[in-house]
């Protein structure tokens, strides 16, 4: 809620505070902010309990300490220069504030930005494009258009979609400028005005008012005390009570009260500022899912140059004019390399992005689904993201007889102004907590709001009997000592119980009631608390069946901290931040974080009263020690720590500047949606493996065919000669030196590859229970080995037509020209049976069905290729040697012999999985086990809940290989 504070400034004196600007007020989504773990010692020292009160100090880092003017001493919250804080009455001079304004600057964050062109062309750069432009020229010097602008708008488009995701990177700066508050109430030369809230430098004099913003970093003037929100900050969903000489957080908003404040910090070193710092802190590292692609593009690329250097080196030294060779190395090239790859990652990802949407979870870097797949340890903010951040009555203990919740709650309720809007967080608790009806009947007399000094609210009522009593709530050890009426009676059964609920974090109020003429009684207590969400603990159980880890990391008291985790099941080793280092965020973070911190940091179950620095250096410790952290928050102070976390995961209601660092941005209360987040990463992530394997497989296919075929096979020795082919015109050409094909066919079918197997991102697959690895030696093994085995059916097949030459067997004989359209036609069509043995690489290919999408692409891209076998329309003059249709006999035989040898793949594969699982190759087997485990676990947990599964059902939970577990039978010992 707004409340602003309306001031006539047309009928004010000159030094009357204008109405506040307009915009002037707090958004909530700027009210982060971090505590001290030092205040909150104090605070919990001034407590007789050790339990959090009713009201907190102001909470920030800590700085040095000052002396009021009352002798008391306060510690400071930011590090300032002492000779500009003493301002009189009258505020700056403008002489002043401009000589302050040129020494410190404007009140705002700087950042370095690179101009969006420089961005933009910076993606047509590197390796890959490099090579793609490579193709592009070559393509235009020998005219062949149709290569030349498939191979452009593969590039454009991988470009466009490189400079989308890099543009988001500068979102989160941007949105900390955005959040500054661009108006202040200041005081200069004795008058307030409004100014621009850029401008106000250290010394300032300004007004801090109820729903106004705080401008920068204040220390509060003397005068009376204020509550601020800061909630969002430190984890605390009670307003917190500043006083004289307390430092307020620019961003933070005052919710109740007014006094004037000291501009003790501005621009970059404020906590705005500081937070910036964290986030520019984080450099820029390419995506995991890019090093993946980039990685195998290299060795592909490698190997495809060495081999196609080798192919071009023989051509030339025969007579093959260069162009013709340049061109034919180019296409192979291009036909060898995943171009698509980005393409079709991009692709895949999007699907799974749009079905993520639907579950509520916005996913604004696509990267980073990959990372989530991975995703082994999760790092939870605790303030509304596992709670509700609302507190919530939770029990009542009566210390009076015949009291009960009820008789309490009405207790509480005339202790407060129940006919009018609750002022206060406590009073909306018990207000909305009692039945008002019955109130109605009672006279409320006098009232005294409560006073952070007293720690009480006080209340004279007359009831319906017409008898008058005095009703107070407030800090229990303050009401106890009060309750002269029964105190010495219940002293120390009041007193077990408030150090019970203080080692647990629950905070109470106490009700007492005194009728005229007799001492006051304590009736009882109210606990109330930030409790749960109703399904927190359920999704943190879910994720560590899934393999995936959850840690506490919050601001928040250390004391709330470990009553939560208990609550949750996470354990109850919970460690403050001064177990961890304060890093310097402008220095380049240790490498020996991990070493130091990491084993500490794997072995509790969260933290409390942390800084944003600790976030990051949590963070970064468990990614030193090889794990996929992700981390949720919802405030600036997390912003940071979301940007270096591998997933960075903005939940429901984060600040602007929290949802433009992080990756996720969850649109629905609490983590639940995780857990459909991980299940469809991992889906996607099978997807793309899949893509990859065939398309290595493909690759190491037609470079190992045309480079046999050109070395192995010279048509003259089966009896070809020059009269066997023909051009378009039907006019006589010169016989090849070596078997090839025209380089249209390897065009169309690179196209026809590229394109139909996007289809692959509707795949149906089936997430791993564990967090997925790439296992690329296991990937290049299976897709060379698929590869190998369809060359060794494609040479076969063209050796058998080769010496069929003049035969005239029950399918006809073939010309030459037949050969290469039937060859092409096997190249094709295996290239596409190999999606299939490909998408099952731990299992036969009828082990998991596929989805409708790729089966109809799969099917179109091979009848089409059949049909250009059967008519082959692109003959031309210019082609040389031309090839011919095929007969319909002809072409039943090819597929009959192309099915026969992927079943033979398939069943060689199948055999090849199993003798590495054997030998543990790339770790397999132990993953295989530990995903066996984990889905045994998770077949459990579904029994409990539905009642049981079929054996079917059974092998679609555990995604294992066929003869690891089969049945229900084999899962009981391993749960």
């Amino acid at each position: 809620f707004f409340f602003f504070t309306v001031f006539d400034s047309t009928d004010a004196p000159n030094n009357a505070r204008p109405k506040p600007a307009v915009g002037g007020g707090a958004k909530t989504d700027y009210h982060r902010r971090i505590t001290s773990v030092v205040q909150r010692r104090k605070l919990a020292a001034e407590s007789d309990t050790g339990a959090p009160l009713l009201s907190s100090a102001g909470m920030a880092a800590p700085g040095k300490t000052i002396t009021l003017k009352d002798g008391t001493e306060v510690q400071d919250e930011v590090q300032f220069d002492p000779s500009v804080m003493d301002t009189g009455e009258a505020g700056l001079t403008d002489a002043e504030h401009a000589a302050r304004l040129l020494k410190y600057g404007k009140n705002a964050l700087e950042s370095k930005t690179t101009p969006k062109w420089k961005i933009f062309v910076s993606k047509f750069r590197g390796p890959m494009p490099y090579m793609i432009w490579l193709a592009i020229i070559i393509e235009g010097l020998i005219q062949d258009w149709l290569n030349f602008v498939v191979l452009l708008i593969l590039q454009v488009v991988n470009g466009c979609l490189a400079f989308n995701e890099a543009t988001r990177a500068g979102d989160a700066i941007a949105a900390l400028k955005a959040s500054l508050k661009p108006e202040a109430q200041v005081k200069r030369n004795g008058k307030w005005s409004n100014v621009d809230a850029t401008t106000l430098v250290p010394g300032d004099r300004v007004a801090l008012n109820a729903g106004a913003a705080v401008p920068a970093d204040c220390r509060l003037c003397a005068g009376p005390v204020i509550d601020i929100d800061q909630a969002a900050m430190t984890g605390e969903s009670l307003p917190v009570t500043f006083k004289e000489g307390m430092v307020a957080k620019m961003g933070s908003m005052v919710v109740r009260g007014e006094t004037d404040a000291i501009v003790a910090a501005t621009g970059a070193n404020t906590f705005f500022g500081k937070t910036a710092a964290l986030i520019m802190a984080v450099k820029g590292e390419l995506p995991h899912m890019e090093q993946v692609i980039l990685s195998i593009i290299k060795v592909v690329v490698t190997w495809s140059m060495c081999t196609t250097t080798v192919i071009l080196i023989y051509l030339l030294y025969n007579g093959t004019p260069p162009l013709e060779a340049l061109a034919f190395a180019v296409c192979l090239i291009i036909s060898s390399i995943p171009i698509a790859f980005p393409v079709v990652a991009t692709t895949t990802m999007s699907v799974g992005c749009k079905t993520l949407a639907d579950k509520k979870a916005i996913v604004a870097q696509l990267h980073c689904v990959e990372q989530l797949a991975g995703m082994n340890m999760l790092c939870s903010d605790k303030t509304g993201t596992l709670t509700l951040n609302k507190m919530v009555l939770q029990s009542f203990t009566a210390f009076a007889d015949g009291m009960d919740k009820e008789r309490l709650l009405t207790f509480a309720a005339l202790a407060a102004k129940w006919k009018e809007p609750p002022k206060d967080a406590l009073d909306t608790l018990v207000l909305n907590a009692v039945n008002k009806a019955p109130l109605d009947a009672y006279a409320q007399l006098d009232y005294t709001p409560f006073d952070p000094s007293t720690k009480k609210t006080v209340s004279v009522i007359r009831g319906p009997d017409g008898r008058e009593f005095t009703v107070t709530k407030g800090a229990p050890n303050v009401i106890l000592e009060l309750s002269d009426g029964n105190k010495a009676q219940i002293g120390d059964k009041y007193n077990a119980e408030i150090e019970n609920l203080a080692s647990r974090g629950i905070r109470a109020l106490s009700i007492a009631v005194q009728y005229k003429g007799e001492p006051m009684n304590l009736l009882g207590l109210l606990t109330f608390l930030d409790p749960p969400r109703p399904d927190t603990k359920e999704t943190i159980r879910q994720c560590g069946l899934y393999g995936c880890g959850v840690k506490m990391i919050t601001g928040d008291h250390y004391l709330i901290a470990k009553e939560t985790s208990r609550q949750l099941a996470m354990g109850t080793d919970i460690l403050k931040a001064d177990s961890l280092p304060m890093v310097d965020v402008k220095q380049e973070l240790p490498k020996t974080l991990g070493a130091d911190y990491g084993e500490m940091i794997e072995g509790v179950s969260g933290f409390a009263e942390v800084f944003p620095e600790h976030k990051f250096l949590i963070i970064e410790a468990l990614r030193q020690r090889g794990w996929v952290v992700g981390m949720t928050g919802d405030g600036v102070n997390d912003a940071p720590a979301l940007k270096r976390a591998d997933v960075g995961i903005a939940v429901e209601g984060a600040t602007d500047t929290a949802c433009a660092a992080a990756d996720i941005v969850l649109t629905a209360p609490g983590l639940s949606v995780m857990i459909d987040a991980i299940v469809i990463s991992r889906e996607i992530f099978q997807r793309i493996k899949n893509y990859l394997v065939y398309r290595v497989a493909v690759t190491s296919q037609l470079l190992l065919f045309f480079f046999l075929s050109i070395f192995a096979f010279e048509p003259a020795r089966y009896g070809f000669d020059d009269a066997d082919v023909r051009a378009a015109d039907d006019k006589a050409e010169e016989l090849p030196r070596y078997f090839q094909l025209p380089v249209l066919s390897l065009v169309i079918i690179v196209i026809l590859n590229d394109f139909a197997i996007i289809s692959i991102a509707y795949d149906h697959v089936v997430a791993s229970s564990i967090p997925e690895l790439w296992n690329l030696k296991t990937v290049f093994t299976m897709a060379v080995w698929l590869g190998c085995v369809a060359v060794c059916g494609q040479m076969t097949f063209l050796a058998v037509l080769l010496e069929s030459k003049g035969e005239d067997g029950f399918f006809g004989s073939f010309s030459y020209g037949q050969i290469m359209s039937a060859v092409w036609l096997t190249l094709s069509l295996l290239d596409f049976f190999s999606v299939f043995a490909a998408r099952c690489s731990d299992g036969f290919f009828f082990s998991r069905k596929a989805g409708t999408p790729l089966l109809v692409a799969a099917a179109f891209a091979m009848a089409v290729s059949t049909i250009l076998a059967a008519e082959w329309p692109f003959n031309s003059a210019e082609e040389g040697v031309n090839m011919e249709p095929l007969t319909g006999p002809q072409l039943g035989f090819i597929w009959a012999y192309c099915i026969a040898w992927f079943l033979i793949q398939d069943f060689t594969k199948f055999f090849v999985y199993r003798v590495l699982l054997h030998f543990d190759f790339d770790g397999i087997k132990t993953a295989q086990e530990l995903r066996a485990k984990r889905a045994a676990a998770l077949l459990a947990d579904a029994a409990a809940h539905d009642g049981g599964n079929t054996d079917d059902e059974v092998k679609q939970i555990l995604n294992v290989s066929p003869g690891v577990v089969t049945s229900k039978a084999q899962v009981a010992p391993e749960v």
